[in-house]
């Protein structure tokens, strides 16, 4: 997995798989007021319980609209 670093944050630049490159993308994201919207029409995906061997699966269906915001914790 990329790690942080110097600064604290994960680079996408080193991002080698779609998780670490999302993980990356929040990452610097966040604390900026910044928000990312994604529109679907009919989606549907079979979501794995677990990693690994023989996991349950729960059937999702997506048609609309998905918003996802970052704002800074108050630690």
């Amino acid at each position: 997995m990329t790690q942080k670093g110097s600064t604290g944050r994960y680079d996408e630049a080193e991002a080698q798989t779609w998780p670490e490159l999302a993980i990356a993308l929040y990452d610097r994201l966040t604390g900026r007021g910044a928000e990312m919207t994604y529109e679907f029409e009919d989606m549907e995906i079979d979501v794995p319980s677990k990693v690994g061997a023989d996991p349950e699966y729960a059937h999702w269906r997506i048609d609309g609209t998905l918003t996802i915001g970052t704002k800074e914790r108050d630690d």
